[in-house]
């Protein structure tokens, strides 16, 4: 059996991924930070349907002792999936400090918390893979949205140099940035901005949170010389 912990669990791109996961067969490790009821029903959803066992945990993921109480049910760990995060939309000169490091812990230091206590797990088996779920503004960037991207940003960076680190431990690091894709984090956007946007993208549509999951499987299925990727996820439209 192997077993799978995943950030952000509660709804969107995390839901679908552990959805896929245990679709797999995968034992999960699920955190949020808010949405505890509905990650819940997510749990004893994914049991009855795939028989598998799954564990819930209430967690800032930003905060490495909320994370390190997490990793003291885990002895045995095959898959780190890196979703939770937070975004930012408005002019950088209107961004308080807090909220910069706000959502720099959250998206970047959060990647730092569960790497670092997730690692050591892996390494009794000597292998593993670790999937950090990112964004095309890591890749290019965008308006109104530069905290946002420069922890996606930070998120490719880390993915690629830690891949570096853990290939010689048969670890594979890698990363999927995710185009738009249709969550509660885009629901600020008016009816015509989505519109919109959607002409600009070549496949004609959003994603939806299964494309990010079945994407996600895909990187655990392939060949584990496969490492250092920032895989992008878009509909061609970056």
């Amino acid at each position: 059996m192997k077993n799978a912990l995943v950030t952000g669990a509660s709804r969107g791109i995390g839901k679908a991924i552990a959805e896929a996961l245990a679709r797999n067969g995968y034992s999960l490790y699920l955190i949020c930070e808010k949405n505890v009821e509905m990650l819940d029903e997510l749990a004893e959803d994914l049991r009855k349907r795939f028989g598998v066992f799954v564990k819930t945990y209430k967690a800032d993921v930003s905060d490495f002792d909320s994370v390190a109480e997490v990793f003291k049910d885990i002895t045995e760990l095959d898959v780190l999936v890196n979703n939770a995060g937070i975004s930012y939309v408005g002019l950088i000169t209107d961004m308080s400090s807090v909220e910069w490091n706000r959502i720099v812990s959250v998206n970047l230091g959060s990647v730092f918390n569960t790497v670092k206590l997730s690692v050591p797990v892996m390494l009794k088996k000597h292998s593993g893979n670790i999937i950090n779920i990112s964004s095309v503004w890591g890749n290019v960037g965008a308006s109104t949205e530069v905290a946002y991207s420069a922890t996606k940003g930070g998120v490719n960076g880390f993915t690629k140099a830690l891949a570096k680190e853990l290939a010689p431990s048969n670890i594979a690091v890698n990363a999927i940035a995710c185009g738009f894709v249709d969550t509660d984090m885009n629901r600020h956007l008016s009816a015509e901005d989505l519109a919109e946007l959607k002409n600009e993208i070549p496949a004609d549509r959003f994603a939806t949170p299964a494309d990010i999951a079945d994407s996600c499987m895909a990187v655990l299925f392939a060949p584990s010389y496969m490492t250092g990727q920032i895989i992008t996820v878009d509909g061609g439209w970056t």
